[in-house]
């Protein structure tokens, strides 16, 4: 009976019903722009590095946080420390030295980063793979945006004057590498400042491991940094500088090197993101300087539940101007249909009958309207995707979805449908409970 009496007011339903597909639609839509917009803050920050990870560094390797007789360092020991606190994963201190890396008339200063194993595995690779665990030769990862560094030692100039990238392989060609980088200037410049000269340091044979994914212009955390093995890095340093103060590594008050490396800074991992800022408090509380992507992540998504809320509260008000709507075709339908009411009761049908028929003509209207207003949002998304999702992918490095309607927004948007024509509905519905059998038998 509820289907039929909608089929008997084509036009009316037809309106009404439109007024709900563009209500659903609406609001859909709106709160698909806050997911999507969400969804690539957290997509742009994931490509900066992990999401769980925190950054503690000890600027400058001076110990000053802590006191003069008892500076703070980044050791191992402190690494154990750091293990040790809770849903801590794992950590990796990374050692930091400056080289000169050579590749025909091409080189670079730079510095090298010794890291761990668990901290390369993450580190994403567009050729070659990670070093052999098991092998005792250095070999090294670059990152994607190193090349631009290199200059032609003959003519000073490089990428950032001639705009040409300079002529690197890494794969198939020898990269030389000096360590002693001050060595290397003094015997270039004519010898030490009080005029001895100074003999060019050794240069080393490193080869190539892999290289990170992407071009220049393509960022990452991986991008700008030259990366290997600490444990090997360690052995190289102390094979080159034996028992004399390693550049960069701090000394005692006699100017003696310490019998232990001081790291310059350290990554360490939590299990889960929610508690990545409780581990960076107590990491802070320990001397240390450390930061993490969760500061800017929850900064950006108290703004983007603020602009979602905005979003979803305009296509509420659509929807609820579609339920005015329903309300309105409701009351006009008892209006017209007084009469039969009146029959219906004095043949006995019970009053719950007489609202159930009026409620689930509601339901039916928001039904429809929340179906079609579903395959609308989905047409609306996919254009929105269409001709904004280059620019954005661009930007963020992400999909490029600025609108995404996951599968619990679609059922919640046809079910919301429905609960707000019933809704709209129930009002008509108690109305025509009410009509006098006596009275609706006699209207004409």
């Amino acid at each position: 009976m509820s289907i039929n009496n909608l089929r008997r007011r084509k036009v009316r339903t037809a309106l009404t019903v439109l007024g709900v597909v563009i209500g659903t639609a609406s609001v859909v839509v709106m709160v698909s722009l806050g997911i999507g917009l969400n969804a690539l803050m957290m997509e742009m920050y994931s490509s900066y590095g992990s999401m769980t990870a925190i950054e503690i560094y000890n600027y400058g390797n001076n110990g000053n946080n802590g006191t003069s007789d008892n500076p703070l360092y980044l050791t191992d020991d402190t690494v154990k420390e750091f293990l040790r606190i809770p849903h801590v994963t794992s950590a990796s201190p990374v050692l930091e030295t400056n080289v000169i890396l050579k590749q025909g008339v091409y080189e670079t200063n730079t510095s090298i980063n010794g890291v761990t194993r668990e901290f390369m595995e993450q580190i994403p690779l567009g050729q070659g793979k990670l070093p052999d665990p098991k092998s005792t030769e250095m070999e090294f990862i670059y990152g994607n945006a190193v090349v631009q560094w290199f200059q032609n030692s003959k003519t000073g100039k490089g990428y950032w004057d001639t705009q040409e990238l300079p002529d690197i392989d890494y794969m198939n060609k020898p990269m030389f590498v000096i360590f002693d980088t001050d060595a290397y200037y003094q015997s270039r410049s004519g010898g030490s400042g009080d005029g001895t000269p100074v003999k060019a340091p050794k240069k080393y044979l490193i080869r190539t491991a892999g290289v990170v994914e992407g071009g220049i212009d393509d960022y990452n955390s991986y991008a700008y940094g030259v990366y290997t093995d600490i444990d090997q890095l360690k052995a190289q340093l102390k094979k080159i500088y034996k028992k004399n103060p390693i550049p960069g590594q701090p000394t005692n008050k006699k100017g003696k090197p310490y019998s232990y490396f001081i790291y310059n800074q350290a990554y360490v991992y939590v299990d889960d993101m929610e508690n990545v800022t409780a581990v960076q408090k107590a990491i802070t509380d320990m001397g240390f300087q450390a930061n993490s992507q969760m500061e800017w992540i929850e900064q950006s998504q108290q703004t983007y539940n603020m602009i979602q809320l905005v979003l979803g509260g305009i296509g509420a008000i659509s929807l609820f101007v579609a339920a005015i709507g329903i309300a309105n075709t409701m009351m006009m339908s008892i209006y017209e249909r007084t009469k039969e009411i009146g029959v219906l009761k004095v043949l006995g049908c019970a009053l719950g009958d007489i609202r159930t028929m009026f409620l689930m003509e509601a339901g039916f209207i928001g039904f429809m309207g929340g179906v079609l207003g579903l395959g609308l949002s989905y047409s609306v998304s996919a254009a929105i995707n269409k001709f904004l999702g280059a620019s954005l992918s661009g930007m963020t490095g992400g999909s490029g979805a600025i609108s995404r309607i996951p599968l619990w927004l679609s059922g919640s948007a046809v079910v919301f449908a429905v609960l707000i024509g019933m809704l709209a509905g129930l009002f008509p519905a108690l109305r025509a409970m009410k009509l006098s059998p006596l009275a609706a038998i006699r209207n004409e």
